[in-house]
């Protein structure tokens, strides 16, 4: 546990020492809890920390968000990174380390911040707008630290207190249900000080919306629908969100923070970067498989089996215009060229999301500055279609959220058929959401809400050509949870391991 120590204090190391040209103390090298917090600045300062624990590698800034598609059936991880893997073929134990070691460290770092923060700005003599505005942030960020460890791991030590290695390196795991309560209390407590939004100078920063969006997706995660319903027409009566009428164009850096996103994790070259380009682009490591792409609609709102449009020698072409605008393929333009199996050696295809690299040569390959789009609002959407359908089945509000996302500017798709049962509704919301989602890591998260897991993940997968890559395979009994890292249970052997592991 001595690395839970270290992830819980690094705040200090970070908005004590990291930003001392912006402190008035004397001496101006070093700082302590009695000298640092003075001032406002100070308290923006150490927010900023609290949200740059999201741009680190084992968070949001290289191969991580991407990994969660290719542990679904979605996409291949060909060279194994983060063990993901060895996680997709349920190969993975208790000794190997990977994701699940990157998530916990890289959660529990934010987590230290946002404590720090939490524990120390009522010392401030600062507006008490402005205080109020900060700490709604940082409970906000808590709350999704929390909440991602806990929906990985099934409950983990919950520490809402300042850092203190002596008490805290040795606290067993809290269940989940404990965990849940505790980010719904911050969530709760985020999106009642928030503002909807905010002027140019504070762009991307966490808004009232952001705080109600990852509520309603930890409510659907746990089955709750009405309260889904409930806090998404809060959502809806900000009148903030709305679709953006280009869909590939909500991932450019051009568009950062068009209507359609609520949570994004912001970059900006050359002092805060990312790869994202070389690991979608360069080296497609995440790839897409031929199981997705062979779900993609033909423009007429049929599948590939049943609409006369689909020519198997022209397989790509009239098909739903989300997909040209989602995935590379062998054929398609490819930096003021045409891609060949030489670029595409994977899988024979590639995502065209979170990079500017697939389409000209004006890619930054290892220094992009692409923002991670965490939640957006056709995500919503998809939540509110999901809940409404489960508690009545296909009413008009639930053909109008998918039909609005489907009828996009630069989509165009066919409406859904009127007249469907609660159950194939079901099927449509699921297919919509793998469909419009592709790429985001989404789907991961969905098949172990919705139990298909254990089909979905125990079928093998293919290439372009239909030739077989591998073979998944799920464990129910062990494999709906990650195993806690072995380091931590060895520092710490109240850390009680999940089943099966």
């Amino acid at each position: 546990m001595k690395k839970l120590r270290y992830y819980l204090f690094s705040l200090f190391l970070f908005g004590l020492l990291g930003c001392s040209n912006l402190l008035d103390t004397n001496p101006t090298n070093f700082y302590s809890q009695e000298t640092y917090w003075q001032n406002s600045q100070h308290a923006l300062n150490a927010l900023t920390g609290c949200y740059q624990a999201l741009t680190n590698s084992d968070l949001y800034d290289a191969q991580i968000p991407f990994m969660f598609e290719a542990m679904s059936p979605n996409a291949f991880n060909y060279d194994n990174q983060g063990a993901a893997g060895d996680i997709a073929r349920g190969v993975h134990t208790a000794t190997t380390l990977g994701i699940n070691n990157f998530m916990w460290r890289g959660c529990y770092r934010g987590i230290g911040r946002c404590n720090t923060l939490l524990s120390n700005i009522e010392r401030i003599d600062m507006d008490s707008q402005l205080k109020s505005r900060i700490i709604g942030e940082a409970k906000f960020l808590r709350a999704f630290y929390y909440y991602r460890l806990n929906i990985l791991f099934n409950g983990v030590p919950l520490i809402i207190d300042e850092p203190d290695p002596a008490k805290q390196a040795t606290l067993p795991r809290n269940s989940y249900d404990e965990v849940l309560k505790q980010v719904f209390k911050d969530l709760n407590d985020a999106a009642s000080v928030l503002p909807a939004s905010y002027s140019k100078s504070d762009k991307g920063r966490v808004t009232k919306g952001a705080a109600l969006a990852l509520k309603a997706r930890a409510l659907l995660q746990n089955y709750e629908y009405n309260e889904v319903v409930n806090t998404i027409e809060e959502i809806f009566d900000l009148n903030v969100y709305s679709l953006y009428p280009n869909y590939n164009g909500i991932f450019r850096k051009a568009n950062e923070g068009n209507q359609e996103i609520i949570f994004d994790i912001r970059f900006q070259a050359p002092e805060l970067t990312n790869s994202y380009d070389i690991i979608m682009a360069q080296y497609s490591t995440q790839a897409p498989v031929k199981g997705l792409v062979d779900l993609y609609q033909m423009i007429d709102g049929l599948p590939i089996a049943e609409s006369e449009l689909y020519n198997p020698e022209r397989p790509y072409e009239n098909r739903d215009p989300r997909f040209k605008q989602s995935i590379l393929y062998i054929g398609a333009p490819w930096r003021n060229r045409t891609a060949t199996t030489a670029d595409l050696h994977q899988t024979g295809f590639s995502f065209r999301k979170f990079t500017e690299y697939n389409e000209s040569t004006q890619g930054t390959i290892s220094n992009s500055d692409v923002n991670y789009v965490e939640i957006r609002f056709a995500d919503v959407l998809l939540m509110y279609a999901e809940a409404l359908n489960e508690i009545s089945g296909p009413t008009d509000d639930v053909y109008n959220a998918i039909n609005s996302i489907r009828q996009r500017t630069t989509v165009g798709m066919p409406v859904i058929p009127q007249g469907l049962s609660k159950e194939s509704m079901r099927e449509v919301i699921r297919l919509e959401r793998r469909i419009e989602l592709a790429g985001e890591g989404s789907y991961f998260y969905d098949i172990r809400r919705w139990r298909t897991i254990e089909k979905e993940m125990n079928e093998p997968i293919f290439d372009y050509k239909g030739d077989l890559i591998e073979n998944r395979k799920f464990d129910p009994a062990r494999d709906y949870f990650w195993p806690i890292p072995y380091t931590e249970i060895d520092l710490n052997p109240n850390l009680q391991q999940n089943p099966g592991y």
